[in-house]
C-alpha cells in the first residue's frame, strides 16, 4: 500500500528488507523511484498508482544493483532513467555471460522465483553532469556520487523537503562498500559530506532499506555510516548498534567481517 510521506511524496515498503519504494505525482503521471521488489508487490504498487488516477511518467534507478532496477509490465512503458554512470555499470554486467548467476547470488532464496528479471535494466542515460531531473513534475535536484556503487544519487525533492538516498543511512544495513572501487572508503565519506551538506533542505530521509529518519535522526544516521566507514578504514571494531546483539539482521556480523578484512587500510 502506498504511504503518503509529503506534498505529492508516497512511499511503499516491501517485505524484502525494508525496500523503500518512492512515488512522486507530476503533471503528466508519477515519478517512481526504485521500485521492488517481487511481482505480486509490483502488479500491487501499479494498482495502487492507477488507484491515484494516474500512470507512471518516468522510471529513476539510484544505482545500477538489482534490486533497483527492476520493473514490470504492468507499470507500463515510460522512460527509465539513471546516471551515465549506472547505465555504464549496469550495461557491462549485462553484457557479461553469466550475469543471471551473478545477481542469483544476492536474491533472496524465499523470493528468487518471484523476483522478475524480464525488464532489469533497461535505463536511459541522463548527459553527464545531470543536476536536475527532467521531468513534468515538481523540481528534483540529483546528487550524484560514487559511494556503494559508481552514479549512486540521491534525490533531493526540494518542494517536499525529502531526501531520497538509495542504499545509504540504514538503520539496519552497514554501509556496504564498492570493492570495485579504487578508493572505495574515501568515496563513501565524500558522499556523506554530499548528503549531509543537503540536510538543511529536508526534513525527511529516505533510505533504499530501512526505516524512515526524520530530523535530529537524520545527522545521527550520518553520524552512524561515518563512524562506521572510519573504523573499517582504521582496522577498529566499530561501536555499531546494526552489528550488535539486538541487531535488525544478524547476518550483518559476516557482512562485516568480509569488509572489515578486505578495506582496512584503504582509502
Amino acid at each position: 500500500m502506498l504511504t503518503p510521506l509529503a506534498d505529492a511524496v508516497l512511499v511503499r515498503e516491501s517485505e524484502f528488507i525494508q525496500t523503500q519504494t518512492i512515488v512522486v505525482r507530476g503533471d503528466d503521471g508519477v515519478l517512481l523511484i526504485d521500485p521492488g521488489i517481487t511481482r505480486a508487490e509490483l502488479r500491487s504498487l501499479a494498482d495502487d498508482i492507477r488507484g491515484l488516477g494516474t500512470e507512471v511518467a518516468v522510471g529513476f534507478s539510484t544505482h545500477f544493483h538489482w534490486d533497483h532496477v527492476l520493473w514490470h509490465p504492468d507499470l507500463g512503458a515510460p522512460p527509465r532513467l539513471g546516471t551515465s554512470a549506472t547505465v555504464r555499470a549496469l550495461d557491462e554486467l549485462l553484457q557479461q555471460d553469466d550475469w543471471r548467476e551473478q545477481i542469483a547470488e544476492g536474491l533472496p532464496p524465499e523470493h528468487a522465483d518471484d523476483i522478475p528479471m524480464e525488464l532489469l535494466g533497461e535505463l536511459t542515460a541522463l548527459p553527464e553532469g545531470t543536476t536536475r531531473l527532467p521531468w513534468a513534475g515538481p523540481d528534483i535536484r540529483l546528487l550524484e556520487h560514487r559511494a556503494h556503487a559508481p552514479g549512486h544519487t540521491a534525490l533531493l525533492i526540494e518542494h517536499a523537503r525529502v531526501l531520497v538516498v538509495g542504499d545509504m543511512l540504514s538503520d539496519g544495513l552497514v554501509p556496504f562498500l564498492d570493492r570495485a572501487a579504487a578508493h572505495p572508503l574515501s568515496d563513501y565519506l565524500a558522499a556523506l559530506d554530499l548528503i549531509e551538506g543537503a540536510l538543511t533542505q529536508v526534513d525527511v530521509l529516505v533510505p533504499g532499506h530501512g526505516s524512515i529518519a526524520r530530523g535530529a535522526e537524520m545527522a545521527d544516521r550520518i553520524a552512524l555510516d561515518r563512524a562506521y566507514v572510519e573504523a573499517v578504514r582504521d582496522g577498529r571494531e566499530p561501536d555499531d548498534p546494526r552489528l550488535g546483539p539486538h541487531a535488525i539482521h544478524d547476518w550483518m556480523r559476516d557482512v562485516h567481517r568480509g569488509q572489515a578484512a578486505a578495506f582496512a587500510g584503504r582509502d
